[in-house]
């Protein structure tokens, strides 16, 4: 099992976009990721709703685990989602 702990970005968390852009990222992903509060239990990646439902706020870690291959890149690539300040950039 891999597993990357990353800090939320976005200004207002992990809210509708930045969710459903990561949502839509974990779906393309070969593997299945979960991701959690820091402490908390794990819930599927590909689920706009459980997402949502983890209230995580900015300045929060997350954890994102993986199992299998295409795991490491799999959290690469949605480690730097969770981590881009989405608010900042739909200003531009």
């Amino acid at each position: 099992m891999h597993q990357r702990t990353v800090v939320i970005g976005s200004r207002s968390g992990l809210h509708a976009r930045p969710a459903s852009v990561f949502v839509q990222a974990a779906a393309r992903q070969p593997v299945k990721v979960t991701v959690a509060r820091d402490g908390g239990a794990p819930v599927d990646a590909r689920s706009l709703l459980s997402v949502l439902a983890l209230g995580a706020q900015h300045g929060e870690p997350l954890v994102l685990s993986a199992e299998g291959e295409g795991a490491e890149a799999a959290l690469e690539e949605l480690a730097a989602l969770v981590a881009a300040d989405h608010d900042a950039e739909a200003q531009r």
